[in-house]
């Protein structure tokens, strides 16, 4: 039989009401009892049931996680960083990949409301609005992490993407490039912001990019692949190649094996994010690296204000990116 709460009191020897209070952390309880009850419910295997906390309005102890593309690594490490700081203030993490689909995105946020999550955090670009904004007008609590949107009052923890995109760029000047093509991430904010960075630091030398030396793609590796074949075809092939991804930058140094085409020989190549593709790939990539696991405690912290108050006003964080050299660029002085 599934152990209940009363089992739990008995053999721990307090109240129910003091069993209560240590699940839903609430009142004065001395760290004694506190850690003598988490034992026995550890013990006893007992599970609290989030359902009937929802039915009587106690919190759940859940956050709502909704990314684009799970299989994307950046996403995969924002999901990590997010449960792991969320596990240490007592809360467990649900995590919804939406993969770009309006369908999927409904459905899910339908999921999160019917298990009573007490906060959502949004890292997809919404395909529609609207719904998200249902959310703020039944005061569920909302974070935007790594995307920004004018109409909305949440918190928003993000990186400063413009910044991130100079750095590439400047960073390649002072190697002594001049001959640049881009791929940006055209389906998000951030891929648009990065490549405004990029055109900034071109324009400190009067550079300007020709049309065709910048190609759209989303982080995904068929149409990576794509956009790689594109720049390698060029007939005035680029000295350098900013991805506004490491999955993008990734998979165009593997087109460029196929081409016959050395990195960084003939071509270098600098990436975004500092996922694992950065370290593992052949050479090493130098990228702009985000600090997730900084953004990840960010936005537990925001959330976790937000859900404690309410009515808090949103707050905006951006961090800044660093530049991580690896073997990727070659160095034209």
């Amino acid at each position: 039989m599934k152990p209940t709460i009363y089992d739990v009191a008995e053999k721990a020897g307090v109240s129910i009401a003091t069993v209560s209070k240590v699940v839903n952390n609430t009142g004065r309880i001395s760290d004694k009892t506190r850690n003598r009850v988490t034992e026995i419910m550890r013990e006893l295997e007992y599970s609290p049931s989030s359902v009937a906390a929802a039915l009587t309005g106690k919190k759940t102890f859940t956050i709502g996680v909704l990314v684009p593309d799970i299989a994307n690594p950046f996403f995969a490490e924002v999901a990590r960083a997010l449960e792991n700081h969320a596990r240490e203030t007592g809360y467990a993490i649900i995590l919804c990949s939406t993969d770009y689909q309006r369908e999927r995105e409904q459905d899910y946020l339908e999921l999160l409301l019917k298990k009573q999550v007490d906060g959502i955090i949004l890292a997809t670009e919404a395909r529609d609005w609207k719904v998200f904004k249902k959310l703020l007008d039944k005061k569920i609590p909302l974070l935007m992490f790594s995307i920004d949107h004018p109409s909305f009052s949440s918190h928003v923890v993000t990186t400063d993407d413009v910044r991130g995109g100079y750095l590439a760029g400047r960073y390649l000047l002072d190697k002594g490039h001049r001959n640049f093509a881009v791929i940006a991430e055209v389906n998000r904010a951030s891929g648009r912001l990065r490549l405004e960075g990029f055109k900034q630091s071109l324009a400190d030398e009067e550079i300007v990019l020709d049309k065709d030396s910048v190609v759209y793609s989303k982080s995904r590796v068929e149409e990576a692949k794509e956009a790689a074949k594109q720049i390698l075809t060029l007939k005035n092939r680029p000295t350098a190649v900013f991805a506004s991804t490491d999955l993008i930058a990734a998979v165009f140094l593997n087109e460029a094996r196929k081409h016959n085409v050395s990195i960084p020989g003939d071509i270098s190549v600098i990436g975004f994010d500092n996922t694992i593709h950065a370290e593992i790939a052949d050479p090493g990539l130098t990228t702009i690296a985000q600090p997730t696991d900084e953004l990840a405690r960010y936005a537990i912290h925001q959330l976790l204000k937000s859900i404690e108050k309410p009515n808090l006003s949103g707050h905006r964080i951006m961090l800044a990116p660093e530049l991580v050299e690896r073997y990727s660029v070659r160095d034209l002085n």
